[in-house]
């Protein structure tokens, strides 16, 4: 979500037409128009669950943009990355997706069903996922620095409405399956955040080659240099501490807080794992996704 907008305090989410928006950050009748929007061949759309790797993304598709170049992101902007690449479902954004020039770089949440149809003809989407384990470790912290999404009571009370989909983004589970079925219909690139963590040279060049980005060696070694989360926590534009504390409590702690894979072990109980396998099994039996769940783990 756009936290430079989303100056909501009442925590409602709003469901409409099998999803949650969040109330004074989503307008659900201006949420359907995205649907409706023209769609240009240099449109870039990045999509993600929440949590998965949405402001890395950002900072990666700017330095592709700017040849590696971290000082004319911070010329273009000083407030946040996401003023230049902003949430299309968020109040106010799809208006001005409509006149902006290109190409149009946008971040979304959305589940597939509302956005535009065109994209099966023009544009390219960028598709992140994340192994759900540490995306409700990450959510669950999240929503207690947002200011617009409710706090919860502990962690427990939380995993039982992740484990719902009772969050804005709803289940994971619908999200990645639905965008993945529907890969082979538009240009996308399908990335996992692990991949990303495991090999971030290999990740940008895959993502620089997919927009058809012509850099150097030495252009594509500074957008890595630039997009690891050691060097994102120092970059104001990239880490989002200068977002107004109205929309982070910037006291809870860190925007960006850890970046690995594997921090559910700290939080998940033996039973609470137990159920999640369960319930990803079943949900994912059909799907050929593959996750890795601990940083131990990769090759």
């Amino acid at each position: 979500m756009d936290l430079n907008d989303a100056k909501t305090h009442n925590h409602e989410l709003v469901p409409h037409k099998g999803f949650k928006l969040i109330s004074g950050t989503h307008d659900p009748e201006d949420v359907d128009q995205i649907y409706n929007l023209e769609i240009r061949d240099s449109d870039v759309f990045v999509v993600t669950y929440p949590k998965s790797g949405t402001i890395w993304m950002q900072q990666i598709l700017l330095l592709l943009e700017m040849k590696g170049d971290v000082t004319a992101i911070s010329k273009l902007n000083k407030f946040s990355n996401a003023d230049l690449i902003p949430w299309i479902e968020v109040n106010g954004n799809r208006q001005a997706f409509i006149t902006a020039p290109s190409p149009r770089l946008r971040v979304t949440h959305l589940q597939h069903q509302f956005m535009p149809p065109a994209l099966s003809q023009r544009g390219k989407v960028i598709y992140v996922a994340r192994n759900p384990k540490d995306v409700l470790v990450s959510y669950f912290y999240f929503h207690k620095l947002a200011n617009m999404l409710e706090t919860p009571k502990d962690f427990d009370e939380f995993f039982e409405k992740f484990m719902r989909g009772d969050v804005f983004g709803c289940s994971w589970f619908d999200h990645v399956k639905t965008w993945f079925s529907h890969k082979d219909d538009m240009n996308m690139l399908f990335i996992t955040y692990e991949e990303m963590i495991q090999d971030l040279q290999s990740a940008v060049e895959r993502i620089s080659s997919f927009l058809g980005k012509e850099l150097t060696d030495e252009q594509l070694a500074n957008v890595v240099k630039h997009s690891t989360f050691k060097n994102m926590k120092k970059i104001p534009q990239a880490n989002y501490e200068q977002v107004p504390g109205d929309l982070l409590n910037h006291h809870q702690g860190r925007f960006m807080r850890k970046g690995t894979i594997g921090d559910w072990k700290n939080h998940f109980t033996v039973a609470q794992n137990e159920m999640f396998d369960k319930v990803f099994h079943k949900e994912m039996k059909d799907f050929p996704l593959s996750f890795i769940w601990d940083i131990r783990n990769m090759e």
